[in-house]
């Protein structure tokens, strides 16, 4: 393999020329002269293994391979595998000095190994720098960051990005406690409520494997009892990592695991803790002082040693599906970490995701559910507004909430605060009439008309103010948002419930808990606070929103996020009642009422397995501009039994407005294509597209083409 040589003047004259740093596969196979490692300036080489395997930090496909150096005899004890170091590279070709390429600029890497000799026929480059004596990669992590990067038909380096936080020097400094000994094996506790929950905890305590789906029951006892998984694999001597969406799931579980086994056996690991803190944290982890790690969407690399149990929570969560290359997601991530380290794996979650129903349909790993009296006594009871019920209910035509609801929060504010979820952020008013809830249109080009925060009414289309609005069809004069925001829907209980106080949680501000007083709390999915001994009630407002996304996964999220708000309510024993506002024939709308999950995930993985969708096949999105498609399509060897559908227009971005990950840029006209292969042929796709996408990049120039395997969002 070849290396930049970087530095001037180096080596004995007469050398060889210097092979390019890019090179085909057949010159790296041919049987040639080994080469003699060189230092600049005639500098002593390392008299043991001179040769150092360096992965440079360079996130492009065609260069995701390692490269070769010459270790000098300075730096031999610091350059052992698994630091970081610096190194020549880039050098152009015409710059060359008696035989030598010249310059390349500086550029980080990792050590990943001592050799005693290279299979590159050239003299060798010279490590310039060892940024540190620390060894952050470890022949686990790497093998692990290479299984993701061909998963995702991305580049190690890429995935080391992800993988290992930026250095804190006086991090390093500071030396990490002792490792305590092992906790004793804990009571089994809540567990207990579930058909095998003893028996889980027992396998994981006694040194097994145990893999599970979890389908929890409501209520706020999941933290504890992720924490008692979590102390019976320390019990036993091993490890365990926890991966949760957000900092706020991580704070409970963290809060969990400290009640449970007190100061210093677990570190956390999220953003909010800041880069030196975290990055002493995961330093703890990688030397072995801690062996149990709590953590958001990037601890899921987290180098734990002697790995006994993984462990994710809520796998639907958006947050769990990086946002950079290749875009892992953390439930493939910690599947990879369970069959490469042979360990323990548990995916739990109030709702249950297709991908969740192939692990058990598939024998992979079993079912850790309740019995269906235990779901009765801990869930709330669930009540359905249809549109035969708006229809036929007057108050629902010119208030925000049906009848029913309007009792339910009554009643509610009896005994405690009231939830209220709306899926839509901010005032977001598609304005109706309210008389007969015809849709407000411009005059000018029949736009939707808007409201705006001053109250003002504007076209969405072309901007043009309106002032004097009648509707055409009915002649009313009054205007109400047909979808409202956590804002404006406060605003209007606030109204309505004037000695009521009321709170909103959503994008501005997440609020983590709530008192048990009466009150109602306005939110947005994903952003509801627990509050004190659990709602009274719970409205779930404008489910035909959620439900009418073109998604493919448009009813699982839905009846994923109704039940995460359904399990903050007390239980229907205590006068919990959750009142759900869609139609109540629908599939996701029937599976809240039973509180049944896992069985809407079985009909879907059904569904999906007759159409050939994932997770039942493997499939990739390519998006570009339509002719760079085009081209990349009729490069790429794609296995024999892949299928290319469309490629079809992808929406255009508008200058403001909301911009999703992978998202063309703004006004650009771009197309996708989705290409599907049967299961097991996933791998040979991701090699195909990684293998045409590093040829392109290879010849430069042209427009861009993202690749991205698995994409949660498929239309």
């Amino acid at each position: 393999m070849s290396s930049a040589d970087g530095e001037r003047d180096g080596g004995a004259e007469g050398a060889p020329p210097e092979q390019l740093a890019l090179i085909r596969e057949s010159v790296r196979q041919a049987k040639g002269p080994k080469a003699k490692p060189r230092t600049w300036r005639g500098a002593a080489l390392a008299g043991e293994l001179p040769v150092a395997r360096v992965l440079v930090d360079k996130g492009v496909l065609h260069l995701d391979r390692y490269f070769d150096y010459a270790v000098p005899a300075e730096l031999d004890a610091d350059a052992q595998p698994g630091v970081r170091v610096r190194v020549r590279f880039g050098a152009g070709r015409h710059r060359v000095r008696d035989g030598r390429r010249e310059g390349g600029g500086l550029i980080d890497g990792f050590l990943v190994e001592r050799l005693a000799e290279s299979d590159y026929s050239g003299p060798l480059a010279a490590l310039a720098q060892v940024v540190s004596p620390e060894p952050v990669l470890s022949e686990e992590l790497l093998g692990l960051a290479r299984a993701v990067a061909d998963r995702y038909a991305g580049s190690l380096a890429d995935v080391l990005q992800l993988a290992v936080p930026p250095r804190s020097a006086r991090a390093e400094q500071k030396p990490s406690p002792a490792p305590l000994p092992p906790p004793a094996v804990p009571e089994a506790g809540s567990w207990g409520r579930y058909e095998r929950g003893a028996g889980f905890l027992e396998a994981l305590a006694s040194g097994g494997a145990p893999r599970a789906v979890w389908n929890a029951l409501p209520g706020p006892e999941w933290s504890d009892e992720i924490a008692r998984a979590v102390a019976a694999t320390l019990a036993s001597g091993r490890g365990a990592l926890v991966v949760v969406p957000d900092g706020r799931a991580a704070g409970r579980v963290d809060a969990a695991l400290t009640a449970l086994l007190g100061e210093g056996r677990h570190a956390l690991l999220t953003a909010d803790a800041g880069p030196e803190k975290r990055y002493r944290q995961w330093l703890a982890v990688r030397r072995g002082s801690v062996r149990a790690v709590v953590g958001t969407r990037a601890a899921m690399f987290a180098p734990v040693q002697d790995l006994g149990l993984v462990v994710i929570w809520d796998d639907g969560d958006d947050s769990h599906s990086e946002q950079h290359a290749p875009q892992p997601h953390a439930r493939e991530v910690l599947l990879l970490r369970a069959a490469l380290d042979k360990c323990g794996f548990l995916l739990g979650s109030w709702s249950c995701t297709v991908e969740a129903a192939q692990l058990v349909e598939s024998g992979w790993a079993r079912p850790l559910v309740a019995s269906r009296d235990q779901v009765r006594v801990a869930a709330p009871l669930v009540r359905t507004v249809g549109d035969g019920d708006l229809a036929r209910d007057e108050a629902a035509r010119a208030a925000r909430l049906p009848t029913l609801a309007w009792q339910a929060v009554r009643e509610g504010l009896k005994h405690g605060p009231v939830l209220v979820q709306v899926p839509r952020r901010g005032y977001v008013p598609r304005m109706a009439c309210a008389q007969c809830r015809a849709a407000a249109r411009c005059r000018h080009c029949a736009g939707p008309l808007e409201a705006q925060d001053a109250g003002v009414l504007r076209c969405g289309w072309c901007g043009v103010e309106e002032t004097s609005w009648h509707c055409p069809e009915c002649g009313g004069f009054r205007l109400r948002a047909q979808v409202v925001g956590a804002r404006r829907t406060a605003e209007e209980l606030g109204r309505a419930f004037p000695a009521v106080p009321v709170r909103t949680s959503g994008r501005e501000q997440v609020l983590d808990t709530v008192p048990g007083t009466p009150a109602l709390v306005v939110s947005t999915p994903g952003a509801e606070p627990v509050a004190e001994g659990g709602y009274a009630a719970a409205l779930l407002l404008d489910g035909w929103a959620m439900l009418g996304r073109p998604d493919l996964r448009a009813g699982e999220d839905a009846l994923r996020r109704w039940i995460a708000a359904g399990s903050l309510v007390r239980p229907q024993g205590d006068g919990g009642t959750v009142v759900v506002v869609a139609e109540p024939t629908l599939r996701p709308v029937q599976a809240l009422v039973r509180w049944d999950p896992v069985g809407h995930a079985v009909r879907e993985l059904a569904e999906r397995a007759e159409l050939g969708f994932p997770p039942v096949s493997r499939m990739a999105a390519v998006a570009g501009v339509g002719e760079a498609v085009a081209e990349f399509l009729a490069a790429v060897e794609l296995p024999p039994d892949a299928e290319v559908l469309g490629p079809v227009p992808v929406p255009v971005v508008m200058a403001g407005g909301p911009r999703r990950v992978g998202a063309p840029p703004v006004g650009e006209r771009w197309e996708r294509a989705l290409i599907r292969v049967r299961p097991g042929s996933g791998g040979a796709l991701a090699a195909a597209l990684k293998g045409a996408q590093a040829v392109r990049m290879a010849r430069g120039g042209g427009d861009v083409v993202r690749v991205r395997v698995d994409p949660p969002d498929i239309g």
